[in-house]
């Protein structure tokens, strides 16, 4: 039995440098942070208004010891973490974090069979993700590298009852959108063989793209690849932070913003194509039927 319709509602970034990351998301996308440590951990929450985004911890030192480097990692809400975990097990998953209670919930922290990581959590303490989309300074989009895309689908599919969700016609069908409860929350694909993980990445919204890659730059970050146009008028860039971990924004760009593609960081080993999955410098040539973004 599938624990669905699922979907994700957190995200947290571990990193190596905690008032460095609060000052650099402050200043790309915008958001103010609190402090939510407890006794056993410094965490802060990321908000845009009055609304709580994300979390914001240290890289656990026997992480780093073990490679793991600054990243963004999501959660999934779920019914029932424990039995969320067996399932994923039997279906050849992995867990690196066993059902644990924490200050936001009880989570887990896995990997899909391809290795590619994300979270569990289950009575989220700062509520499910919002309805609505396109509200600026919120994940919305998800983006899947796979080692292998369709087979990566059918075990979400298995674990959270993800459903396929129908492109427009520029979408190329190596490019697999997925929803839950007849929304659509982002995309999954075959990763190009350069790129060395499987991993998820996550979009963040923003007004003004173009304000928001000049502060990327002017904090230290990289533009990894972009900005490149995903439908008419919105435009998104994958990029990376001071410390390292990596992340995309999307949103609309100034007027009279030069067109076309931008730099792609070779070290990253991303394609002038966005990965292989454009069509002529678009990624979409219309909206997804249900992203329902302005």
């Amino acid at each position: 039995m599938v624990d669905g319709p699922a979907a994700f509602a957190w995200y947290e970034l571990l990193t190596t440098d905690l008032p460095a990351a609060q000052s650099f998301y402050a200043k790309v996308v915008g958001w103010t942070a609190r402090d939510a440590s407890t006794a056993q951990f410094a965490y802060r929450i990321f908000s845009m208004g009055e609304v709580p985004v994300a979390g914001l911890m240290e890289l656990p030192i026997e992480g780093q010891q073990k490679g793991a480097t600054p990243r963004w990692v999501g959660y999934v809400a779920v019914r029932d973490v424990g039995a969320s975990v067996d399932r994923l097990k039997s279906l050849g998953g992995s867990v690196y974090v066993p059902p644990t209670d924490s200050n936001i919930g009880r989570i887990a922290v896995v990997a899909d069979p391809q290795t590619a990581t994300l979270a569990l959590v289950g009575g989220l303490k700062y509520g499910p993700a919002p309805t609505g989309s396109g509200e600026c300074g919120r994940v919305g989009w998800h983006e899947l590298l796979a080692a292998d895309g369709k087979a990566a689908f059918g075990f979400y599919s298995a674990l959270f009852g993800w459903e396929k969700v129908q492109g427009g016609p520029a979408l190329l069908e190596s490019y697999q959108l997925f929803g839950s409860g007849g929304r659509a929350l982002g995309g999954m694909f075959t990763k190009f063989a350069a790129t060395p993980v499987p991993f998820w990445l996550y979009y963040f919204d923003v007004a003004d793209l173009d304000a928001a890659l000049a502060a990327v730059n002017a904090g230290g970050g990289r533009i990894a690849q972009g900005p490149i146009e995903l439908w008419e008028g919105n435009w998104a860039a994958r990029c990376i932070d001071p410390q390292g971990a990596m992340f995309a924004l999307q949103g609309r760009r100034a007027t009279g913003a030069l067109g076309g593609e931008g730099h792609a960081d070779a070290a990253l080993a991303f394609s002038s194509s966005w990965g292989g999955i454009s069509s002529r410098g678009q990624l979409l040539g219309s909206k997804p039927k249900g992203k329902g973004r302005s």
